[in-house]
């Protein structure tokens, strides 16, 4: 990442002019080509997906036209971006790794079907999606008993990341999260059912090694993407969301083909030319604004955009103005049709959103202001003369502050979230101290170096500050900034701001996915690094002094993220639930109504028998089934309803049977049981790193009523 490397690599040729770079032309071409116009092609589908599911018509022949023909958009959105001549064997090689990550972890999927987590809420909200092809899906009231049934209290459609909507007369069910993840996994399930499922976020995160690897040859050079690629194929918190239906796949894919663009954009400028500086800024701040459709928290990524597209300006680089214009548009459309489409799930990350959005409008208003009196006046020459010190410094305060929160502060939330009721129990299962209401959040560098080693962070550390130092260096002397600065910035700001507040259950390796930008950062850092000091030690140190330093940086990196992933190199999480859901809907008999009656029951089940059984089901509230008395009286009325409408009520229950014999049931049917207690799942640990998958037994029981 020095502008020496950016320099040095011309944009591409006409290939019949230069005949003998014929192949590297072919090459960067191939590879922009494919990543921004996959990336631009799933933003684009999901973006229609939002609008036609809305009016009901997300259905395989409409979307599929639609879809083709926004392919042949994306192509042209992808031949915006210019491309960069590159080593034919750098490009096969990030190609080979990008393949081999995909068949790794498509190989090696997860089974996570119930919605015990978000992978399997977005894949019940997919399969929902690609079976009723509308979004909220609308539910017959009279299919559970009639909207005197919902009028009761303690009774609902909702459960964990569905929600109710609507009126008891005309209710319907919204799901959790944003479109685009249901878009793409409801186009997988269309083309190959719950298989290709599973394996459409390995592709995914395929694309995402094959846009890392043209990000470090953009950024870094050429010979280093390969090396990137394998750093980042290697980090199992991306491997693990590669093997689930995760949204992170998707964004991460998106968020490093918009990176790439703009490096691209940046280069144009440098070359003066105009066009492809427009062009290309305009694809990556689209992209970034578009990625709010797959992953709400895209929004940071937009904010940080702001100080790259105010220097920018303050450069009189012209590329400023449509990079801020596209992502500010594209990600104010992303999230009104989040809003449209998910606006309960926006209601309830409200206390999220607020912090997020004050800090973009200061960045925001900040960027603007330097932009306004950057142009107006200079900095004074001591100021020009200290500044690269003082951000170079600034970034390792930073790094310091991250690093040694441990020893100085505990991040606690409030004890009534209902996190904090789950980590209080997993505080007290693992002999901990138990204080619900902490977050963790002091001990994500912690959770990183677990990955990748504290080698590698203390590199990056150094690399982040030494190109801070480098960039503010160019920018104080008058020069244009180098084109990896636009990258740097978003990727490090996002990064900082991750570690700083992850906003999620700190239960691992499942919180680790808050890490999946955090890491590739780490990585091209480090390679980044590693490219500096090999090219400042090639004239400078005898070549085995060379080889010896750039091996051991290499390593630094390389050797403990394997040592870390190796333990998990063919897990299958959740192996064997995809059946034991099969044995479940199979159960069940035309004409009856599901009724959950114990809180697992109620976390896992609703929205499975609805939407991939075709069951009609119903839900408790916890308030409910505390209450035994009133549980018995909700139970009869509702089987008095639904009788009266010619269906027969069948209770669930899948912690224990002990629900059911409570309710005075005797015919009760054990579904799945101990045949399926070899079901693993990742652990959830706290203050460690997992190694090993646990025991998930699967239990169902069904009592009949009538």
């Amino acid at each position: 990442m020095s502008s020496r490397a950016a320099r040095s690599y011309p944009y591409a040729p006409d290939p019949s002019e230069l005949p003998l770079l014929r192949g590297e032309v072919v090459a960067g071409w191939l590879l922009s080509r494919v990543v921004t116009g996959a990336a631009a092609w799933l933003v684009l589908g999901s973006a229609a997906c939002g609008v036609l599911a809305l009016a009901g018509l997300w259905h395989p022949v409409v979307a599929g036209a639609v879809l083709l023909v926004l392919g042949g958009v994306a192509a042209r959105v992808a031949a915006l971006v210019p491309a960069r001549p590159l080593p034919v064997w750098a490009a096969a090689a990030v190609a080979a790794v990008a393949v081999a990550a995909t068949v790794w972890a498509g190989a090696t999927h997860s089974e996570q079907v119930l919605p015990r987590r978000d992978s399997g809420s977005n894949l019940q909200a997919a399969l929902d999606l690609a079976k009723q092809h509308t979004r909220p899906v609308e539910v017959a009231a009279n299919s559970v008993g009639g909207p005197e049934v919902l009028a009761l209290d303690g009774i609902t459609l909702a459960s964990p990341a569905f929600y109710q909507v609507g009126t008891n007369a005309d209710p319907a069910i919204q799901p959790q999260f944003t479109i685009g993840p249901s878009a793409a996994y409801s186009v997988a399930w269309w083309t190959g059912g719950a298989e290709a499922a599973f394996w459409a976020p390995a592709i995914a995160g395929g694309f995402g090694v094959l846009a890392f690897g043209l990000l470090a040859a953009l950024t870094v050079g050429p010979r280093w993407a390969p090396l990137a690629a394998v750093g980042m194929a290697l980090c199992f918190p991306l491997l693990h969301v590669n093997r689930s239906t995760y949204s992170e796949p998707l964004a991460v894919m998106v968020l490093l083909a918009a990176l790439a663009a703009l490096a691209q954009a940046a280069r144009s400028a440098r070359a003066m030319d105009v066009t492809r500086a427009h062009s290309a800024a305009l694809v990556a701040g689209g992209l970034i604004g578009g990625g709010v459709l797959l992953r709400v928290d895209a929004l940071r990524e937009v904010f940080l955009l702001a100080p790259v597209a105010a220097f920018a300006a303050l450069q009189r680089q012209r590329h400023a103005w449509p990079l801020a214009v596209s992502a500010g548009v594209t990600a104010a459309a992303a999230l009104g049709l989040t809003w449209l489409t998910s606006s309960e799930y926006l209601k309830s990350i409200g206390g999220s959103l607020l912090p997020l959005a004050v800090l973009g409008g200061a960045l925001v208003v900040v960027s603007a202001l330097l932009v306004v009196l950057g142009r107006h006046r200079s900095l004074p020459p001591g100021v020009q003369r200290w500044l690269p010190l003082a951000g170079g410094g600034l970034v390792l305060l930073v790094g310091v502050v991250l690093a040694s929160r441990p020893l100085w502060q505990t991040v606690r939330q409030s004890a009534a979230d209902p996190g904090s009721r789950v980590v209080a129990g997993l505080q007290l299962r693992q002999g901990l101290p138990v204080d619900g209401g902490r977050t963790y959040a002091e001990q994500t560098l912690v959770w990183m170096s677990w990955w990748v080693g504290p080698a590698a962070l203390v590199l990056a550390l150094l690399a982040a500050a030494l190109f801070v130092y480098r960039a503010l260096a160019v920018w104080g002397e008058g020069n244009e900034l180098p084109s990896w600065t636009g990258p740097l910035v978003v990727a490090v700001g996002s990064t900082a701001l991750t570690l700083y507040r992850p906003g999620i259950t700190p239960d691992h390796p499942w919180a680790d996915r808050r890490l999946v930008i955090a890491l590739p950062t780490v990585v091209l850092l480090v390679v980044g690094l590693t490219a500096v000091v090999t090219r400042w030690s090639a004239r400078r140190m005898p070549a085995s002094v060379l080889v010896a330093t750039s091996a051991a940086m290499v390593l630094a990196l390389v050797v403990p993220t394997a040592m870390a992933t190796w333990p998990h190199r063919t897990e299958r999480v959740e192996s064997g639930q995809l059946a034991a859901v099969g044995d479940v809907c199979s159960a069940f008999r035309p004409g009856d109504v599901a009724m959950m009656v114990d809180s697992r029951a109620a976390n896992e089940w609703p929205q499975v028998l609805r939407g991939q059984c075709g069951v009609p089901a119903l839900s408790t509230t916890s308030a409910l089934r505390s209450d035994s008395e009133g549980l018995f009286a909700a139970v009869g009325q509702v089987e008095q309803a639904v009788e009266a409408r010619g269906a027969q009520l069948v209770l669930v229950a899948a912690d224990s049977d002990d629900a059911l014999r409570a309710l005075g049931i005797d015919r009760i049917e054990p579904v799945v049981g101990k045949k399926w207690e070899q079901v693993l799942e990742d652990p959830r640990l706290l203050e460690q790193r997992p190694d090993s998958l646990v025991a998930l037994p699967m239990q169902v029981w069904l009592g009949r009523t009538g």
